[in-house]
């Protein structure tokens, strides 16, 4: 499992994480009913917490690894949407499902109860303003982790998730997360060959996550606002980070993996020129974002673009530009300074078999749970970290329409998410609609992200 982040970025980005040997003393509460020391043949004992489609998806891809694994409790805010992943999980695998009513839970308590239960891992695939609270929580339970990306939405958030993994570390806990493209041999051949000097000094990166957006559920007769909010998570910063974090960290991530860390600056663009109806939140519908990256004064910039619109150019890649080349970081073409193909990864295995070049989502469980058994503790909190606060930058500089470094964005105290708070779906949430249930709208020149 690839880390993605040179030593010197990475002490760089965690001297502002106030981190201390002693650390475990500050996470309080859930007391684990044992702790997670599966290995070998073992049964892993899976939680679910966020039965969603990525939750669903996530935890059909754990049950698919070799070796006995088994479903044996669920969490969800809300119980329609725990049914039907039980119903579908059921149905795909009878065996493996063992979530009787007592060990099925919802609500905003959910995740805690899930962790008092007789689990080795659990999968957290909730919203992702939530990540850091139930990440926290998590280890402190003294279980394994896989969750999902992004791991925050702002920068309390983050020094939350890297202050819980100091002490995930310390217990020896293993801890996944849904950048899938680290487990494709794709990527992993390619950025190889790039980091070797294939292409030469990288003086340019692009990356792109270009679309036509997801789905919207309409608001309802004497739903409450945190009910709706919760059911639309995906338009509301507090619950989602706007899609540059929650989808285009994907492609942030290939390019800090490439890179050997983060960004040091960022400034960009963006706003709503399509999808601008009350039914779209408070989330742009577009961001270009120029992020410039140093490398003991070897700089370098990426040019980023994510979209939402439909009937436009849809694209979701990365490319490089060296001195002696250029990259089709998805594709696993590199070409020559004229254009011409040096070597493309093979597309075909030794049977002449076509290879399916993208199954990450699947391959990052089978390299968990195989690590998991051989004794193993995989870590990749650190640069999941280091790739959602990326995308958290890109986002507060096309807020603010400032140049916004990487330390500053780092250090602010500026809470998007204040989930902690929240106890029933009759509390108020962060942000709340205008008499005619729109809402105010990220102005770039006048909102502060710092």
């Amino acid at each position: 499992m690839t880390t993605g982040s040179s030593d010197a970025s990475r002490r760089g980005f965690l001297k502002t994480s106030a981190v201390a040997a002693a650390g475990a003393s500050i996470l309080t509460g859930l007391n684990p009913v044992r702790a997670a020391h599966v290995a070998g043949n073992d049964t892993i004992r899976i939680g679910l917490v966020g039965c969603g489609g990525r939750g669903r998806g996530a935890a059909e891809q754990a049950l698919n690894t070799e070796g006995p694994t088994k479903i044996v409790a669920m969490a969800d805010a809300f119980d329609d949407n725990l049914q039907s992943a039980l119903a579908g999980l059921t149905k795909q695998h009878a065996e493996k499902v063992d979530v009787p009513k007592e060990r099925q839970f919802t609500g905003f308590d959910a995740y805690q109860k899930i962790l008092e239960q007789d689990i080795d891992l659990v999968i957290l695939a909730t919203p992702p303003g939530f990540r850091p609270l139930h990440f926290e929580a998590a280890v402190n339970a003294g279980k394994h982790v896989f969750m999902e990306k992004p791991v925050a939405v702002d920068a309390i958030g983050v020094q939350k998730v890297l202050d819980a993994n100091q002490i995930a570390k310390a217990k020896n806990l293993a801890v996944a997360v849904g950048l899938q493209r680290h487990h494709e041999p794709i990527y992993v051949e390619t950025i190889k060959r790039l980091q070797d000097g294939e292409i030469g000094r990288i003086v340019a990166t692009r990356a792109y996550w270009n679309g036509e957006g997801v789905w919207v559920r309409p608001r309802k007769d004497g739903q409450t606002e945190m009910d709706y909010q919760m059911r639309n998570w995906y338009y509301f910063n507090w619950l989602c980070g706007d899609h540059i974090t929650e989808q285009h960290i994907h492609n942030l991530d290939v390019i800090n993996w490439l890179m050997g860390g983060p960004p040091v600056s960022a400034q960009g663009q963006g706003g709503r020129q399509v999808r601008v109806g009350k039914e779209y939140g408070e989330i742009y519908d577009h961001h270009f974002v120029e992020f410039t990256y140093d490398n003991d004064g070897d700089k370098s910039v990426l040019l980023s673009q994510c979209r939402h619109m439909p009937n436009c150019w849809n694209e979701v890649s990365e490319f490089a530009h060296g001195a002696e080349g250029s990259c089709d970081l998805a594709n696993g073409r590199i070409f020559d300074t004229k254009g011409k193909l040096k070597w493309e990864f093979p597309r075909t295995d030794a049977d002449n078999k076509r290879k399916n070049l993208h199954d990450g989502w699947q391959q990052e469980h089978h390299d968990l749970f195989a690590a998991i058994r051989r004794g193993e503790r995989p870590n990749e909190a650190e640069y999941g970290a280091l790739s959602s606060m990326t995308s958290i930058l890109g986002r507060m500089a096309t807020y603010s329409g400032q140049v916004i470094k990487m330390a500053d964005a780092l250090a602010s105290n500026v809470r998007v998410s204040p989930v902690e708070t929240f106890h029933s779906f009759d509390d108020k949430p962060p942000v709340l609609p205008n008499d005619d249930l729109t809402y105010a709208i990220p102005t770039p020149g006048v909102t502060k992200v710092l």
